[in-house]
């Protein structure tokens, strides 16, 4: 184990996401970090972990087929392991016989020596056949089940692909490729904080300009931290459709005072940062609000170069406000929420979710976007955001709140990503963004005005 840094570095990851619900995308920077794992190894590393929990459904179902016990029965530990080597073989360019002897290395090293001999023999048997073969052999009839076909081909809780296939509405023949997005790895984005860095000084640094948002910039490889502008906290990393939402409520029209802004929920705090950003640059002060006290740190932290934009950061339930009624002029709302529109960058999150989570999630959405319309004054506005496109999370709130208020109207918020095609909400007006169109978390955007 002493030369394969990478390999151990993912088995760990996937241990920490097992038995402490950890987040890859929190736990494993900073253990590359902090064993020295950079570039090409620390690239491997990424891949194998991410790409590993991303389909691991698919995995195990392949697994089972190769074992004479349920998996219940296979030790954890182990199974990690077989799950690591079931992608190298099946979805990453490694050759058989390493992908075999490093897996069983791992497991002497990681779990003892006795499973050793099943390891290899479980591996050697996968490496039948190809990755389409196994789909061929342990997904159902895709004629007669498509969206159990589509659950186990792209790794995906069968739940989830009908979410999926009822939010894509008249375009349901894209499902396979949102499915096949999920599972891409996404771009590495940055946000030049408008006033602390431009795109220019990220581009100098080895970032391309995106198209879609004018403080975006993709980063083809590296460390992000290891760019001084990020290191600093005048940029973060940041999705583009993060972005986009933020920008398109700081550009909504506006009639009379412009001075106050709520981010109502505001951790971890990037939108938080860039909200505060653009007010500052407009005379204007971000009010970010947390419910979670750690989360609230996060923000803190994420926000601390935001200067003159900040209004402050607090510790406050969104749906008890600790403000009076029409304190402000624009409120952004971006709601807890399923999170099936980052599927790519927290692989984690569709293991973790059921349909019953919607159950608790829709009411919270409802009280914290009634408490957003009640918070700005009349003529201000409010932006009700949710990385998600299942439809309970989006057109559901948002109708359900309208048909319960006479004073507030939707938006059309369309014409404020004029860079963005192909992205109608399933409301008029509303604003929906897809992985596997647009190359960005498939965030939801609808613009409430109080009258």
């Amino acid at each position: 184990m002493a030369d394969d840094a990478p390999r151990g570095a993912a088995y760990d990851v996937l241990v920490a996401v097992r038995e402490q619900e950890a987040y890859t995308n929190l736990v494993l920077p900073p253990l590359l970090r902090a064993r020295g794992i950079r570039d090409r190894d620390a690239a491997f590393a990424t891949e194998l972990v991410s790409g590993t929990i991303r389909r691991q459904g698919l995995y195990d179902a392949v697994i089972d087929a190769c074992v004479d016990r349920p998996l219940a029965k296979v030790d954890p530990g182990v199974l990690d392991a077989l799950r690591l080597g079931t992608h190298q073989l099946l979805s990453m360019r490694v050759p058989t016989h390493a992908a075999v002897k490093t897996t069983v290395d791992l497991v002497r090293a990681k779990v003892g020596h006795r499973p050793a001999g099943f390891v290899n023999a479980v591996l050697r048997k996968v490496a039948r056949h190809d990755l389409d073969g196994w789909v061929r052999r342990v997904a159902p009839d895709p004629a007669a089940d498509p969206v159990g076909f589509a659950s186990v081909a792209h790794a995906h809780p069968r739940w989830v692909v009908e979410a999926l296939a009822e939010a894509l509405g008249g375009a349901a023949d894209e499902l396979d490729a949102l499915l096949a997005a999920d599972n891409d790895a996404p771009r590495v984005s940055l946000v030049a904080r408008p006033g602390l860095a431009s795109v220019e000084e990220l581009v100098e640094a080895g970032g391309v300009a995106s198209t879609l948002s004018p403080f975006a910039v993709t980063l083809p490889g590296g460390d992000p931290a290891a760019i001084p502008a990020v290191a600093e906290g005048r940029a973060g990393v940041q999705d583009e459709g993060s972005q986009l939402v933020a920008e398109a409520l700081a550009d909504a029209p506006l009639d009379g005072t412009d001075a106050r802004w709520l981010d109502l929920c505001a951790g971890p705090g990037g939108k938080a940062a860039l909200l505060a950003a653009l007010a500052g640059g407009q005379g204007a002060r971000v009010l970010a609000s947390e419910r979670q006290p750690h989360r609230a740190v996060l923000v803190r932290t994420a926000t601390a170069t935001a200067g003159l934009g900040l209004l402050g950061v607090v510790t406050a339930d969104g749906t008890r406000p600790a403000w009076a009624p029409g304190s402000f002029d624009r409120v952004l709302v971006d709601a807890p929420c399923s999170g099936l529109g980052a599927l790519r960058r927290r692989p984690e999150a569709r293991w973790r979710k059921s349909a019953a989570d919607l159950d608790g999630l829709v009411p919270l959405q409802e009280a914290l976007l009634g408490s957003a319309l009640d918070a700005v004054r009349p003529g201000g506005v409010v932006a009700y955001v949710t990385c998600s496109p299942v439809l309970a999370e989006t057109s559901g709130v948002v109708s359900a709140v309208l048909g319960r208020r006479d004073d507030v109207g939707l938006e059309d918020a369309a014409p404020l990503l004029p860079a963005v095609e192909d992205a109608a909400g399933p409301l008029p007006g509303t604003v929906q963004l897809w992985p596997h169109r647009h190359g960005t978390d498939a965030m939801f955007l609808a613009l409430l005005r109080r009258h």
